[in-house]
């Protein structure tokens, strides 16, 4: 079951990706500062992120309460995404190469403690007997 669940977050992680990808590249486009940029493309990932998570990763019937711990984790990770983009963005030479660089760094650091967030906290089982 882990296994199956790591294989879909990795799916639904990369989706999410691509859409605060272009929600942050196109920000930034539009002249929107480096972190609200990337706190936006955040943002609309972890919208979709929830959704399909939810239903289709961990297939939680939970009920709601489940959406505010998400939301309590997600905006700790935003944290982190936002902090450790922002220390690439400006340690790394400026440019779209740095700019991408910085940009997966970040959601490689938030995207681990989401999922170790989501299986362990948000979407917990009630049992834990049948993981493996």
């Amino acid at each position: 079951m882990v296994r199956r669940q790591i294989h879909r977050f990795l799916i639904v992680g990369s989706l999410t990706v691509v859409v605060d990808l272009a929600i942050y590249s196109l920000c930034l486009e539009v002249g929107v500062l480096v972190s609200l940029s990337k706190a936006i493309g955040f943002l609309a990932g972890t919208i979709f992120a929830y959704v399909v998570n939810r239903f289709w990763t961990f297939e939680s019937r939970r009920s709601h309460v489940a959406v505010f711990k998400f939301l309590l984790l997600y905006l700790s990770t935003l944290c982190a995404n936002v902090s450790v983009n922002q220390m690439i963005f400006e340690a790394v030479p400026s440019g779209e190469k740095g700019r991408l660089f910085a940009f997966f760094v970040a959601t490689s650091v938030s995207a681990t403690l989401n999922f170790l967030g989501m299986k362990y906290i948000v979407f917990r089982e009630q049992s834990a007997a049948g993981d493996t």
